[in-house]
């Protein structure tokens, strides 16, 4: 048997798999950030007593990493750039992910050829470790050029080793791409990630222990495939985009489907992505994730921050709704957790005061992964507030000062605001009944009154609410598709300043039900027999293709979702499970590049890490590059935890023609490919 897991922003699924039987049992827990190992444990304990002797392979998914970088939690990192300019900052968004996170430029880095552009300061290097070390939680390494010389970035991934018990990520490992932008981006994705990876890990090996499974551990990828769980604590940023890839590939086997859109709807976000022939659509460009494009091969996801538990928000100046892109923890959820919060609501209800706040609570999400220093004195008095439970933002906020240090929190993913969001509407309609409708309740009402305070949404029930919520959410999700779509077509996105276009999609993906043929209406009619009530204008949209909806709140949104955009809905028998599904149907897919150079005419060079080695001949340079790609690929895919290692090589020239029509050699790439089949226990 295989052991499926999938950790997202609320719930943790687990599966039982056979190759010969497919899902054999399932079960949902609620995901515990505090704490991932209660929620794992919780979930396996449901589908399985004694059987930890008979699980083969364990695989996760999750997305915990997809999440922090669209919710921007960050854990403090500190970024050295080697021989890059202060301009750099400025490309690729770098210094806008960089926010408030320390970083150092450092003299040294090489040229295109990768030969030293200036000595290292290691001097330096020390200074800054001394400087931030005891603050930082990772340190991320990025050298100029290091794709074609990596030494500069190991001397000083050697040195913060020896100085100190924090992470190092260089940035060479995780891509052979040449903007260097991009690559320092994603090394200090990477770096931030570590900390979540390293508690995932953790977490499962104390359910393995528990369960007495000594079967492998893999992890998916951003591109479907496994990788060992040592892989992925030391490149946790290929597992941007798990859970949603996971998703694809547990879809692809549930549904049976070949040429479809898969939408995975969770918690914290919508992630879309296309099956195509059977395979799911892989990013040219690298995976973009909360609007930073990393250099990390990947499904083509299109993730959004909507959810089940996005924050909902009225949006004033258009006197309607938002919904996200933040996730909030859900009254009804929290009222079930904590039922003194119930009794709160009341008493914020019979108030006469309507506070600035009401409704609204902060709670700790996870432990700190830093030492206490980390904390200004007003972040460190709102941690020690929360020691015992939740606390209402009326009483944590009193202080206008304590704003600013709650927000830090907040953005670190170490703290949550809870308030209404679509989980607690849909408890409120009756489409869910899992946690608790009294206090999605009285936060309806409570929104209500600061709203109707300044003369917004009058005359308007929490019943009424509700169903806005649950409007406004399919309207949103349609968006999210029809965008997946534009991208995948080429036809550029409509901005906020065209908005007749994007006044007939609201108005193609807005309920109406007089239009509706068939439909019953209201209102008297007028002579040409239609009714009063008709709409003028009824703009309608099809999608090109059927639609697979997986994840939690699909079975709520998804049948009207598909009705609106006028296509078909595969909601296949556990898609609520998808990820975890799609965790035990993968295989390992390990890749490794050999750049070859022409410094000058007859010398070519090849770049291998740390070492460059120079041929007076072509094609020996090539014969050499293939042999230790070949051999790096094979020993990549069998660290990952791959059997029976098939290694495919390719070579990519790039060749122009000169004013005098004779070829000139600029570089090769060689890309060794080996896959492999997930080694399984006995």
């Amino acid at each position: 048997m295989l052991l499926g897991i999938d950790t997202g922003g609320t719930y943790t699924d687990a599966v039982l798999f056979t190759e010969e039987d497919g899902v054999l049992r399932t079960a949902k827990s609620l995901t515990t950030k505090h704490d991932l190992s209660i929620g794992i444990c919780d979930a396996v304990n449901r589908i399985m007593d004694r059987e930890g002797d008979q699980i083969r392979m364990v695989s996760l998914s999750t997305t915990l990493a997809t999440n922090a970088i669209v919710e921007a939690h960050d854990s403090p990192v500190c970024l050295i750039m080697i021989g890059y300019d202060k301009g750099s900052l400025e490309r690729s968004n770098l210094g806008t992910a960089i926010g408030k996170n320390p970083y150092v430029f450092i003299d040294g880095g090489h040229t295109p050829l990768g030969d030293e552009q200036s000595a290292l300061d290691l001097d330096a290097v020390q200074r800054a470790i001394d400087e931030h070390a005891p603050n930082v939680s990772a340190f991320a390494v990025a050298g100029y050029f290091s794709v074609r010389n990596a030494s500069h970035e190991e001397a000083v991934r050697n040195l913060i080793l020896e100085k100190t018990d924090r992470p190092v990520t260089c940035a060479h490992e995780l891509s052979s791409g040449l903007d260097a932008p991009r690559r320092a981006l994603t090394a200090f994705l990477n770096a931030q990630l570590i900390p979540q990876l390293h508690q995932l890990i953790h977490s499962v090996d104390i359910m393995l222990q528990e369960k007495g499974i000594k079967a492998p551990v893999m992890v998916v990828k951003g591109d479907g495939s496994l990788i060992s769980a040592q892989t992925a604590l030391e490149r946790p940023v290929e597992t941007i985009l798990s859970g949603p890839a996971a998703s694809v590939v547990g879809a692809k086997y549930l549904s049976n489907e070949s040429n479809v859109f898969v939408v995975d709807m969770g918690g914290t976000t919508t992630d879309i992505a296309i099956l195509m022939d059977g395979e799911p659509k892989l990013s040219e460009e690298g995976a973009n994730v909360g609007g930073w494009r990393t250099m990390v091969k990947a499904v083509a996801v299109s993730t959004y921050g909507l959810g089940g538990d996005s924050e909902v928000a009225l949006n004033r100046p258009q006197k309607g709704l938002t919904i996200g892109p933040r996730r909030a923890y859900p009254i009804s959820l929290l009222t079930q957790q904590h039922p003194s919060v119930l009794e709160e609501l009341q008493q914020q209800l019979r108030n006469e005061r309507i506070g600035e706040y009401d409704g609204r609570f902060a709670l700790k999400l996870r432990e700190l992964n830093t030492a206490l220093t980390s904390l200004s004195r007003l972040e460190l008095e709102i941690w020690e507030s929360l020691a015992d439970g939740p606390v209402a933002l009326n009483s944590l906020l009193e202080r206008p000062a304590m704003a600013g240090p709650l927000q830090r929190l907040i953005d670190r993913g170490l703290v949550i605001n809870a308030g209404l969001t679509p989980s607690d509407s849909s408890h409120i309609l009756n489409k869910q009944n899992n946690w608790t409708r009294d206090g999605a309740l009285l936060s309806a009402q409570l929104f209500l009154r600061q709203a109707q305070r300044d003369n917004h949404l009058l005359g308007v029930t929490p019943d009424d609410l509700a169903e806005m919520i649950y409007q406004q959410t399919i309207v949103q999700a349609g968006k999210t598709i029809l965008d997946t779509a534009f991208i995948e077509e080429k036809i550029p996105q409509m901005t906020k300043t065209q908005s007749l276009g994007l006044a007939l999609l609201d108005n193609a993906l807005r309920n109406k039900p007089d239009s509706h043929k068939g439909g019953t209406h209201k209102g008297g009619s007028n002579k040409s027999g239609t009714t009063t009530n008709t709409p003028l204008l009824d703009f309608t949209v099809k999608l090109g293709r059927g639609i697979v909806a997986t994840g939690a709140p699909s079975t709520i949104y998804y049948p009207e979702i598909t009705t609106r955009l006028n296509t078909e809905l595969n909601l296949p028998e556990n898609a609520d499970v998808s990820n975890a599904v799609g965790a035990v149907c993968g295989g390992v897919v390990q890749k490794y590049t050999v750049l070859i150079s022409s410094p000058e005419k007859g010398r070519f060079r090849t770049h291998m890490g740390t070492e460059q080695k120079n041929f007076t001949v072509a094609q020996d340079a090539v014969n050499y590059a293939k042999s230790h790609a070949e051999e790096k690929a094979y020993q990549m895919a069998a660290e990952s935890g791959a059997t029976d290692i098939i290694v495919e090589v390719d070579q990519f020239d790039k060749i122009i023609t000169d004013a005098g029509g004779d070829q000139l050699f600029i570089e090769s790439s060689i890309i060794a490919t080996a896959k492999g089949r997930p080694v399984l226990m006995g």
